[in-house]
């Protein structure tokens, strides 16, 4: 799953850098690179909590069936 987990990041990096442009239209290159690491960064941690949410998911239902 490691593509997809790049795949995911470089996707919430370029929503972040789009967002950035759509809030400001002259928004410089240094604003437009901080934009993509904050949405890299924040796509990598919404994965690693949607997955603990699975796994606490999956662990719950386990429980509740023995």
């Amino acid at each position: 799953m490691g593509i997809l987990d790049t795949v995911g990041e470089i996707a919430g990096a370029v929503a972040a850098v789009e967002a950035a442009e759509k809030l400001d239209p002259n928004a410089s290159l240094l604003t437009k690179g901080v934009a993509a690491v904050v949405g890299f960064k924040g796509a990598e941690k919404l994965e690693s909590m949607a997955s603990e949410k699975e796994n606490e998911t999956s662990s719950d239902d386990s429980n509740s069936q023995a």
